[in-house]
Order: structure tokens, then sequence, then C-alpha cells
């Protein structure tokens, strides 16, 4: 890994905007935090060198699409089929997130279905099939907050 350079307190502003909000243009950035904009975009253009910016992303709103229930799956798998249940959980489209953990479960899941019928679709004829799950526990979101990363520093 390499040995990241310190970042400074213009440089923590200049995140947090885009945290908050990545179409902003470097002028309307540069004017909002009273900097020149050649110094923004030079700022941004050395943090995504350096690799504190990865890229910049839309955020889709699934309910508009029709993907309306968000559900988590603990999943258990033997121990010498963990790489492959991992692989093949993360090739599925529905999978939005899929997390190693520690504890109950070998791997959480999070995912996205149009309906009910779907998620169990997903689940028997998907999840279930995969080589080297032994068994999975589906836990159905009823509501749910994301919180977008806040820069502390």
């Amino acid at each position: 890994m390499q040995k990241l350079l310190k970042i400074d307190d213009k440089d923590i502003k200049i995140l947090r905007e885009l945290v908050s909000d990545a179409s902003q243009s470097v002028p309307h950035l540069s004017k909002k935090l009273n900097m020149d904009s050649s110094v923004v975009y030079s700022r941004i253009k050395r943090m995504i060198k350096l690799g504190y910016i990865e890229g910049y992303t839309v955020q889709v709103k699934d309910e508009m699409l029709g993907w309306e229930v968000l559900a988590i799956i603990g999943i258990n798998a033997e121990s010498k089929k963990r790489d492959i249940v991992y692989e093949a959980l993360y090739r599925m489209p529905e999978i939005r997130q899929v997390n190693e953990v520690t504890g109950r479960y070998d791997f959480l899941a999070f995912l996205k279905a149009k309906t009910i019928e779907d998620l169990h679709t997903l689940i028997t004829d998907k999840v279930g099939v995969i080589e080297g799950v032994n068994y999975t526990e589906t836990f159905i979101s009823l509501r749910s907050k994301i919180k977008s990363f806040e820069l502390l520093a």
C-alpha cells in the first residue's frame, strides 16, 4: 500500500463539498470556498493522483426504477469454498454489496429486488444453489436511511 501524503484543511473542505455534491463545477466550488479555480482544480487532480478520490458516481433512485425491496442476506459457506461464494455473489446484478464478515455469518450481501417474489427467486434459485453455500438467513428492510461519509478531520 502506498504511503499517502498528508492533506490539509483546504483539501478537506474540497472533499467535503465533493462528497455532498460531486457534480459541482470547479468555478462554482472555488467561489463557494473562496479559493482560486486553478487552485481547486490542481488540488482535486492531486488528490485523485494520490488516491484520496477514486472517482465520481451517480446515485440512482432504485425505487423509481421499480427496485423497491431492500434485503440483507446472511450467508454461511464451506470454509474451502468461501472465495467461490464471494465471487459468485459479487457477480449477481441484484446484489449491490458483499461483505466478508466475522461473527454468525461468513458474508452479508445487500441486495435489491423488485418484488418479494423476485427476492424469493433470487434466494432459492441463485444464492442458495451457489457451490459452497451451506445456509442463508434473509432480513427484509422495512425502512432505511443512507448517510454519506462525513469527513471528521
